[in-house]
């Protein structure tokens, strides 16, 4: 992976979609290479679409869906406001989104850049249908990655990590999922990010449990944390929200000591710096069910029952509840 890359990777095999009048090589065209094809996206017709701070400007690579492109539009609208919601107001002024039409019903991934302005190319399969881009989450992954500088390779964790625990949070701050949704899937997954036999901090090891789920579970413990030491009155989203508001975006570079700074200059504790500095060099296991119990979170039978007496709940419902810009 190169800098400035984030990239989600939904299957082993993908296959490409070149049918249609405009061929294959016309479609290899944006399907080439980890490098954003900006040329041949600035050619291509664009929708712009306004969304709170900026503008969206879509692009549609050769070939069909099964969808009006109207349709789809709208999933990138749905997926944009969520991103806005969670932030203030979206990530960056201008984004560039490339839409490839590939085999397949459903969204098969994406990938974001920063280098010559916010850039996102996602491969949707061309039978999606309304539900498949309804319950979608690559794009609104992708989109929080157009908030947060661009950093060394090592520190991807803290990037992808961000991405899959906001992606939901922001979705039912937008109304888009339930909280019991997203709890019972954090409950599910988190443990997937729990340190391995032999392996490192998280600076360190970068197998994918550790990238995804591993940064997840860090940004997980620092908003718990900041809402701790704030009485609830502040969490991660209001860190992540004072990085934008330093100027921080995945069209800058910034080393993560500066995002962290900011981050916890913007809510008045040091939080992300301190877990950086236990988390980054040394493996660290918390004890995930005691604080799913403490969160008031019981899975019942594959359905998800909330205690509101339990020590966390309040801040269990702080996480999830939509932030005033």
């Amino acid at each position: 992976m190169k800098p400035g890359a984030r990239i989600v990777v939904i299957a082993a095999t993908l296959v490409l979609c070149g049918a249609g009048w405009f061929g294959a090589r016309a479609q290899s065209e944006f399907m080439r290479g980890d490098r954003m094809p900006y040329d041949a996206f600035d050619k291509l017709a664009k929708t712009d679409i306004d969304v709170p701070g900026g503008a969206v400007h879509v692009g549609f690579a050769p070939g069909e869906f099964a969808l009006p492109k109207e349709k789809i539009l709208d999933w990138v609208k749905m997926s944009a406001k969520a991103v806005a919601t969670y932030y203030g107001h979206f990530p960056v002024k201008s984004l560039r989104l490339l839409l490839v039409p590939v085999d397949g019903p459903r969204v098969r991934g994406g990938t974001t850049w920063g280098y010559r302005g916010a850039a996102i190319r996602v491969l949707v399969g061309r039978d999606s249908n309304e539900e498949a881009l309804k319950r979608d989450w690559v794009l609104v992954h992708e989109m929080v990655h157009t908030a947060l500088p661009d950093m060394e390779e090592r520190y991807n964790w803290l990037s992808e990590g961000l991405a899959v625990y906001v992606e939901p949070i922001a979705r039912v701050q937008a109304g888009d999922l339930s909280a019991q949704e997203i709890w019972l899937a954090m409950m599910r997954d988190m443990p997937k990010g729990l340190p391995q036999a032999g392996e490192e901090g998280l600076d360190i090891t970068d197998t994918w449990g550790r990238r995804y789920w591993g940064g997840a579970m860090f940004c997980l413990m620092a908003d718990i944390e900041i809402r701790k030491a704030t009485g609830n009155k502040l969490g991660l989203q209001d860190a992540m929200r004072g990085v934008q508001a330093a100027g921080g975006s995945h069209e800058v570079d910034w080393p993560i000591e500066r995002i962290l700074a900011a981050a916890d200059k913007a809510v008045g504790v040091v939080v992300l710096t301190r877990l950086h500095n236990e988390w980054g060099r040394k493996p660290v296991t918390p004890d995930l069910d005691r604080l799913w119990r403490d969160l008031g979170l019981r899975n019942a039978g594959g359905s998800l029952e909330f205690d509101d007496t339990a020590p966390l709940a309040a801040i269990r419902k702080g996480i999830t509840e939509q932030r005033v810009p």
